[in-house]
């Protein structure tokens, strides 16, 4: 039987080596679509900082306040453009609680207003204006209504939109503590598994009749998933155990493929009842006389 190479200098660098087949990380990831704008947002504003401490007091105290405010716009627009990529990676979501791309254009208008100050009051207005209009331009609205809750029971969508938002947190609370262990396998083994965990969620969220079915897994099972990331993660970090870590990699081949196997369990379930509606309308359809009964 083949033997996949492994040692100090490989890739893996001489660590575990895992029987289950790893998932590419960035299945279903898009990427980000305004990064480089939202930073600049951050990098603008400097200049008003730098030139405030060569003005006077009063013109100190407003380049400041101009500088803080579109500071803020900028820091509530990187929030609106991570929720609203977040909205569209989900088929059930709930509009965000607060507009704050909105509040970001509103923000950035105030800033250059105040720093347009000095020079009167038509171009602070002016300033204001084109701020608030190229902030819009470029980020656009946060989205104003639910999706994916129009003609279905909005009870149940509403059960999955908030089980599938909690789970997310564990799997985020999964990737940070990760990171302590300072490993890349390790980063890459539960980038894999978070693969596998989203592909549920997906899953529930289509048919949220699942989610009776999958609730165990997405509480239960990843907050323990969760606990023993944070404790490999501490003990591997002091001790940079193999054991530790071949052990952890076998915890989370069971679990993703239990994961794996709760999720097809549901897809051929959904299948099944298709295969039955769709026999139950035939028959229907044949007893009416509107089509011929199969032979």
């Amino acid at each position: 039987m083949a033997e996949r190479f492994g040692g100090k200098y490989s890739p893996d660098g001489g660590g575990p080596v895992t029987n289950h087949p790893q998932r590419n990380a960035f299945d279903g990831k898009v990427r980000a679509r305004a990064g480089g704008r939202v930073n600049f947002l951050f990098v603008a504003p400097l200049p008003l900082a730098i030139s405030a401490f060569f003005l006077d007091p009063a013109g100190l105290a407003l380049r400041l306040v101009a500088f803080g405010t579109l500071i803020l716009a900028a820091w509530l627009t990187r929030e609106g453009v991570a929720a609203q990529e977040a909205y569209d990676a989900r088929k059930i979501a709930r509009r965000p609680a607060f507009p704050r791309k909105i509040a970001g254009s509103l923000l950035t208008g105030a800033g250059l207003g105040l720093a347009g100050l000095a020079s009167g009051p038509v171009n602070a207005v002016i300033f204001a204006v084109l701020g608030v209009g190229l902030h819009f331009m470029a980020f656009g609205p946060d989205p104003m209504r639910s999706k994916g809750m129009e003609g279905v029971d909005e009870f149940q969508t509403d059960r999955v939109a908030r089980a599938v938002g909690e789970a997310e947190k564990l799997l985020a609370a999964m990737k940070d503590a990760v990171m302590r262990a300072r490993d890349r396998q390790a980063e890459a083994r539960v980038d894999s598994f978070l693969v596998t965990a989203r592909a549920m969620f997906r899953t529930i969220e289509d048919d949220p009749r699942d989610l009776s079915a999958a609730r165990k897994y997405l509480t239960v099972y990843l907050m323990g998933a969760r606990d023993a990331t944070a404790k490999f993660a501490d003990v591997y970090a002091r001790s940079r155990d193999q054991k530790a870590k071949s052990d952890y990699f076998a915890l989370l081949d069971d679990l993703e493929r239990g994961f794996t196997a709760r999720t097809q369990k549901m897809l051929t379930a959904d299948q099944d009842d298709l295969n039955v509606e769709i026999e139950v309308l035939r028959e229907r359809l044949a007893r009416e006389g509107v089509v011929a009964g199969r032979g």
